[in-house]
C-alpha cells in the first residue's frame, strides 16, 4: 500500500499502522517521513517499528531514543514504551527507577498500560518504595478501563484479602472479565474458580483458551497447579499442558 503525502497534509497514520501488515518497508518509509516532521504519534510508531524490526533494520537504541522524543511531547504510548525500555535494558542500561517515572507519567496521563506497569513496579518495589495500597488502586483504575490483566490481578487480590478485605464473589467477577478480555492468567484464574463450584465444562473452556494463548513460563506453572488439584475432570488438559510445554521448549532449544 503507498501513500501520497502533500506537505501540508497531516498524515493518516492510522491507515500507516493498519499497512504495516500489507507493505511493511513502505509504511515505515512513510512513518520515518512524518517522525521527522514532528508527530509524536508517528514518533511511538517508529519506536515500536525499530524496536520490533518491522519493515526496518531493527534498531532498540534509535527505538528508545525516538520513545523519549515522543514522550516528551506528551504521548502516554511512548512514556509507557520508553519505560519499558528502562525496566527491561531494550537498547540501553536498565534503569528501574527511570521506568517508575515513565510508566507513573504515562499513567498520570490516563494510559492503562502506563498504571498497570506502574502498579507491578509498586507491587514489587522495584524502582519504587513497595507500596500495594498504591498499586492496588493503579491496577483498579486500569482494569475500570477494560485492561485484561490489570482485572485478574485485581481478583487476586480481593482472593487473597490483600490490602483490600477478601471478597470471593468480587475476585469471580473479576476473573470473568479478564477471562473475557482475552488474559490467559485471567482465564485460567476463572477456570479455577469454576472448578471449585464443580462446572467443569465452562472450566475446561477456559483452561483450553488460557492453553492456546499462555507463554512456556505460565504453562508450566499451570501445568504443575493441574496436576497437583489431580482432578480426574481436567486430567487430560493437564496432559495437554505438559504436551504444549515439551513442544515450546523444543522450539526454544
Amino acid at each position: 500500500m503507498s501513500f501520497i503525502l502533500r506537505r501540508t497534509e497531516t498524515p493518516d497514520l492510522e491507515r500507516l499502522g493498519r499497512s504495516l501488515a500489507d507493505d511493511p518497508r513502505q509504511a515505515a518509509r512513510w512513518i520515518l517521513a512524518a517522525a521527522g516532521a514532528g508527530e509524536p504519534e508517528a514518533q511511538a510508531l517508529l519506536g515500536q517499528i525499530l524496536l520490533d524490526g518491522l519493515g526496518i533494520q531493527p534498531d532498540a537504541v534509535l527505538a528508545r531514543d525516538w520513545f523519549a522524543i515522543a514522550a516528551r511531547k506528551g504521548h502516554a504510548m511512548a512514556g509507557n514504551m520508553l519505560g519499558r525500555c528502562c525496566e527491561l535494558g531494550w537498547g540501553g542500561p536498565v534503569d528501574e527507577a527511570a521506568a517508575a517515572r515513565h510508566y507513573h507519567e504515562a499513567a498520570v496521563r490516563g494510559l492503562d498500560w502506563g498504571m498497570y506497569n506502574y502498579a507491578n513496579l509498586l507491587a514489587t518495589g522495584r524502582g519504587v518504595e513497595r507500596d500495594e495500597e498504591q498499586a492496588f488502586a493503579w491496577y483498579q483504575r486500569a482494569a475500570a478501563q477494560g485492561h485484561a490483566k490489570s482485572m485478574n490481578l485485581v481478583g487476586r487480590y480481593y482472593e487473597e484479602g490483600r490490602v483490600v478485605r477478601a471478597d470471593l464473589q468480587a475476585a469471580f467477577e473479576c476473573y470473568r472479565r479478564s477471562a473475557e478480555a482475552g488474559d490467559f492468567r485471567g482465564q485460567f484464574s476463572y477456570a479455577t474458580v469454576l472448578m471449585g463450584l464443580d462446572r467443569w465444562d465452562e472450566a475446561r473452556h477456559w483452561l483450553c483458551e488460557a492453553l492456546a494463548l499462555g507463554h512456556l513460563k505460565f504453562l508450566r506453572k499451570a501445568c504443575d497447579e493441574l496436576r497437583r488439584a489431580a482432578v480426574a475432570e481436567v486430567a487430560d488438559i493437564a496432559e495437554a499442558y505438559a504436551r504444549r510445554c515439551t513442544e515450546l521448549e523444543a522450539t526454544a532449544s
